[in-house]
């Protein structure tokens, strides 16, 4: 009978580097702010804040802006942490090759 998981590797998953592991939280931190600063809105829309150039006054202006930069930042983010990790797993995969 031939022998199922002959061809099965004993290798264990690397771990993530420090600069993965800081741009993966600087991810969830910059889009989770994000996404509340939009809710914030939201709500803060519909118990009627924004009557009178309320959005204008105070910190709603920060918050406003919140979500127009920290979205685009945290796709780039993304995209650097998908570049990076690409690249490592192309050199482990080379260097298991030699």
């Amino acid at each position: 009978m031939p022998r199922i998981l002959g061809s099965v590797t004993n290798q264990t998953p690397h771990a993530a580097s420090r600069l993965e592991r800081i741009l993966a939280y600087m991810v969830a931190g910059v889009v989770g702010l994000s996404i509340l600063a939009f809710l914030a809105v939201i709500i803060g829309t519909a118990v009627g804040a924004g009557a009178d150039n309320g959005f204008g006054q105070g910190v709603w202006p920060t918050v406003l802006a919140l979500p127009l930069f920290g979205l685009p930042l945290g796709f780039l983010l993304i995209i650097a942490l998908m570049v990076m990790t690409a690249i490592r797993r192309a050199r482990e995969a080379r260097q298991n090759r030699e």
